[in-house]
């Protein structure tokens, strides 16, 4: 039995509900940035006990990467955002209720597995829109999810000041509250018949070497990326600086996204891509490695804005970069694939952060970074050409 994709809402208003969902799903999202606190003080776990458990949810999360996309293009992009909202509801409620270390490492994978589902099947969404309106609608997405995310980071301290319960209760309803919208707002736009065309994922991505190419490129931009909320604080620390120091400093970067985004949107839209990609990569590696070799908070909050200014570049072609590279039966799984780079870097990005760090000290890091932006400028570069041919 074949099914059709039902007729899209217009494009404004597809745009805005995802970009709604995105961003009620990101601000109730306060379970995780205190959840290794919760496991050492509610259910007090060993430190590494805790790490473990994280880990495992971190682990999930690649898993949900793939799985969404592929999920997406087989059930459709609409139940696959509900079975992911509603299923990170469910495993929510089972690790907070969990009492025992089996079921805390069961509802964690669960979690991993649920919580980012939703993405890669809203990006498949916007990425069945037109060429021409995908970049805009990529970046209120990632717009309004770095609003969310700001939301969640300043609201969730304050609520856990009245028990770690409250925030698995306050995510659990805004998951729910993101299905609701996703029920009521989202259509359906997995393009028809493409359930009739149906291709196997792996088999395609591994003939396709310009999306292996781009995979490990941005797997390794992400590695360098991410390692930075990691080794900066240790480098603040190091330098005589607090935890007030630090979350003022970081507190640019979510500030500078939602200001300077939108804008970014309008300026680069018709930059060439693989070239804004490029430099967006080396401001992250050379603001990184000036975070490394920086001294007082205005140096390191210069070298954040660097980097924030490539992490903008990065987000306004992300997802345009990876639709265009995609068969149309097979967006949600490219995506996925995509999306699943941010949640390896996210793995690896930490563990080579700190290694660097202690074998070679601030230095050698700063060198490495800023190294690392350069080749990664280089690579993209060369894929240019072929990322055009594909494109036109």
């Amino acid at each position: 039995m074949t099914t059709t994709s039902a007729p899209p809402a217009p494009t404004s208003r597809l745009v805005r509900a995802l970009a709604a969902t995105h961003f009620v799903g990101r601000a109730g999202g306060v379970v995780r940035s205190f959840l290794v606190l919760y496991l050492t003080q509610a259910q007090h776990l060993s430190p590494a006990t805790a790490g473990g458990v994280v880990a495992a949810v971190g682990l999930g999360d690649i898993g949900s990467q793939v799985l969404g996309g592929w999920l997406g293009d087989r059930i459709g992009r609409r139940n696959t955002m509900l079975a992911g909202f509603l299923g990170s509801a469910a495993a929510l409620i089972a690790l907070g209720s969990a009492d025992s270390l089996p079921g805390i490492g069961v509802a964690a994978v669960a979690a991993g597995l649920t919580l980012e589902l939703f993405r890669p099947a809203g990006s498949a969404a916007v990425a069945d829109l037109p060429a021409p309106q995908r970049l805009r609608a990529f970046g209120v997405l990632y717009w309004a999810a770095n609003l969310g995310f700001s939301v969640a980071t300043v609201t969730a301290g304050f609520l856990a000041r009245y028990g770690y319960g409250l925030l698995f209760w306050i995510n659990v309803a805004a998951s729910l509250a993101a299905a609701l919208l996703v029920w009521l707002q989202v259509p359906e736009t997995r393009p028809a018949g493409s359930v009739r065309t149906r291709q196997a994922l792996l088999p395609v991505v591994l003939r396709d070497r310009l999306m292996l190419a781009m995979l490990a490129l941005h797997a390794a931009y992400f590695t360098l990326f991410l390692q930075t909320f990691t080794t900066l604080p240790l480098l603040m620390a190091a330098g005589g600086l607090g935890p007030a120091a630090y979350g003022g400093v970081l507190a640019l970067n979510g500030i500078a996204v939602v200001a300077l985004q939108p804008l970014a949107v309008r300026l680069l839209a018709g930059r060439h891509g693989p070239t804004v990609s490029a430099v967006s990569m080396l401001f992250v590696g050379l603001g990184a490695g000036l975070g490394a070799l920086s001294h007082g908070t205005a140096a390191f909050a210069g070298s954040v804005l660097l980097w924030t200014l490539g992490q903008i570049g990065i987000a306004v072609r992300f997802g345009d970069t990876f639709a265009a590279l995609a068969p149309a039966g097979l967006r949600g799984g490219y995506l996925g694939l995509a999306s699943a780079t941010w949640s390896v870097g996210a793995v690896l990005g930490p563990l080579a952060g700190t290694a660097l760090l202690e074998l070679t000290g601030a230095p050698g890091l700063a060198t490495g970074c800023a190294l690392g932006g350069i080749v990664l400028f280089t690579a993209q570069r060369a894929l240019g050409p072929a990322l055009h041919r594909r494109k036109h």
